[in-house]
């Protein structure tokens, strides 16, 4: 007679059965809380990602590529974020939003820009713009990653490009009856024009011209 052995659980009892012999041994199993899930290493995972994203694109990024960076096992990725997209929402919604308060006063235009937007020599700029153009096939398809987006990083540099110009509007340099708000939207447009489409950098002496030559002019 075949035998057939397995087990099961009941009533938080694991239960043996022998199907053969229609024999069967209970034993009591004490029911055990869950470990505390240990969050010390979100940070590092988070980072990581980020990382990832403006180095490969979210087509390109894997967990593997992400475990190895942080330093952590994909079990604990996946324990934490079921699924790339959650992990990515996550890491854009972990950048710091900065305050208005944060956009510089250099006294000009082009050099308020300059201090904010300028990546040739700001690694953590150039990152958030990577991080955005690496996510751009997916924006129009996930709507809380488009909302991550705009809150962590777009958001917050046209707000701070709005105060500049507003600030220039006070000085004289740009009559005050133009609109803040849109001059703001054209500087975002131009700088994601030009890292997607030309590849050429954002730097000082664009900035400088895109605020004399067209926000002033």
């Amino acid at each position: 007679m075949d035998h057939y052995y397995g087990t099961y659980e009941f009533r938080n009892r694991q239960v043996l059965y022998v199907g053969g012999n229609r024999r069967c041994e209970v034993s009591e199993q004490q029911s055990r809380p869950g470990r505390k899930r240990d969050s010390s290493r979100d940070g590092a995972i988070l980072q990581a990602t980020l990382d990832v994203l403006a180095a490969a694109g979210y087509e390109g990024m894997t967990t593997d590529m992400v475990a190895a960076r942080a330093n952590a096992s994909k079990a604990t990725i996946y324990r934490r974020w079921p699924s790339k997209a959650e992990l990515v929402v996550e890491a854009v919604e972990s950048l710091r939003a900065e305050p208005l308060g944060d956009a510089p006063d250099t006294g000009s235009l082009a050099g308020d820009l300059a201090a904010m937007l300028d990546t040739s020599g700001n690694a953590a700029e150039s990152r958030k713009f990577k991080v955005v153009m690496g996510l751009l096939s997916l924006l129009p398809q996930d709507a809380d990653l488009a909302n991550a987006v705009q809150r962590r990083i777009l958001g917050p540099r046209s707000a701070a490009i709005r105060v500049a110009v507003e600030r220039e509007q006070a000085r004289g340099g740009i009559v005050a009856d133009r609109d803040a708000g849109l001059l703001a939207l054209v500087v975002m447009a131009t700088i994601t024009y030009r890292l997607i489409v030309t590849g050429e950098p954002v730097d000082r002496t664009f900035l400088t011209a895109l605020a004399d030559g067209v926000l002033k002019g």
